[in-house]
């Protein structure tokens, strides 16, 4: 059955504000809800959609009439940020109670503004939005979640926030030499050369969010530093924020080692898809070993991501669900 809702605002300054150039927020939330939205006077109603439409339409609304009323221009990139936090995937949503309305706070919360950088970050769900929360608030933080989920993208936005605002005085991106279920045998050239194919998602991530002119700017004066993780033992990191991205590949002394490596002032993200673990036979991934042992330990932070999650392409849901649904023969 389909029924509409209107919403009424104060003035129509706002209105405008709210609609956007040439009513594009409004186009931009039909294509993610349905339906027609009709903008008249100082009123926006929504017609032609079912319930989970109408439920999901006012949150929505309130949000962006708060981003307005701040003063602030709600993007295109706000826009279905705000839509992939409300229109959660069908196998991911769960029952709200009678009045309740879903809350989207952690996609404002969460927002990331890099200096210098190419565009502001919004997370696109929930959980991404409580991911970057809990980034900022703790030292340690692990995110567990399928590829596609902006784990590490997201977590080298919030680094390279740091780092540029000046809060951090280096950022450290390291992550495992493990092959992905092939044998590349010897390759050619210098340490830098060898270890680039397992670092160039480190480097598209960075490159996708600064110009590459601060990139190489802060690589020369070495305020980033990629390594392997084999070249952290000893190392102690005073005022840096550290990423160990492919953890699910580290063994559970690795783990061990790259968490005492953290030093005053720093922050560590660490991040993982335990589905795709890459380690030979018989050896323990650190990843799963350090979340049974360091659950419960105050001041960590554990994200968990999931197929609803995925931001990278639609198509990259369907293909994940395919593999977990898919019976062992």
């Amino acid at each position: 059955m389909e029924d509409t809702i209107t919403i009424v605002l104060d003035n129509r300054d706002l209105l405008s504000g709210v609609c956007g150039a040439n009513d594009e927020n409004l186009r931009l939330i039909e294509g993610f809800l349905g339906g027609r939205i009709i903008a008249r006077g100082n009123e926006i109603r929504l017609e032609g959609v079912d319930k989970a439409g109408l439920r999901r339409f006012k949150p929505m609304m309130d949000n962006l009439i708060a981003v307005v009323q701040a003063g602030e221009s709600p993007s295109p990139e706000y826009i279905r940020a705000l839509a992939g936090a409300v229109v959660p995937h069908p196998s991911e949503e769960l029952p709200l109670a009678a009045g309740e309305i879903l809350s989207v706070d952690p996609i404002r919360e969460g927002m990331i503004h890099i200096p210098q950088g190419l565009c502001r970050v919004y997370p696109r769900s929930r959980n991404q939005g409580m991911y970057v929360q809990g980034m900022r608030a703790h030292e340690i933080s692990f995110c567990i979640g399928p590829a596609g989920t902006g784990k590490t993208f997201l977590a080298i936005a919030e680094a390279l926030r740091l780092v540029l605002s000046k809060k951090m005085r280096k950022l450290v991106l390291t992550r495992p030499v493990v092959e992905a279920g092939e044998n590349l045998g010897f390759l050619p050239g210098d340490l830098a050369q060898k270890i680039s194919p397992y670092l160039r998602p480190l480097y598209d991530a960075m490159e996708s969010l600064a110009p590459y002119e601060v990139i190489r700017h802060l690589e020369e004066n070495r305020t980033i530093e990629i390594a392997p993780l084999a070249y952290m033992r000893g190392r102690s990191l005073n005022e840096a924020v550290i990423i160990l991205d492919e953890a699910q590949n580290t063994t559970k002394e690795q783990m061990k080692m790259f968490l005492t490596r953290l030093g005053a002032g720093s922050r560590a993200v660490i991040t993982g898809d335990v589905t795709q673990i890459d380690l030979p036979k018989r050896v323990d991934s650190g990843l799963l070993h350090a979340v049974s042992v360091l659950s419960g330990v105050e001041g960590i932070y554990f994200a968990y991501l999931h197929t609803g999650d995925v931001v990278r392409n639609p198509l990259i849901k369907k293909i994940i669900e395919a593999y977990e649904h898919k019976k062992t023969p």
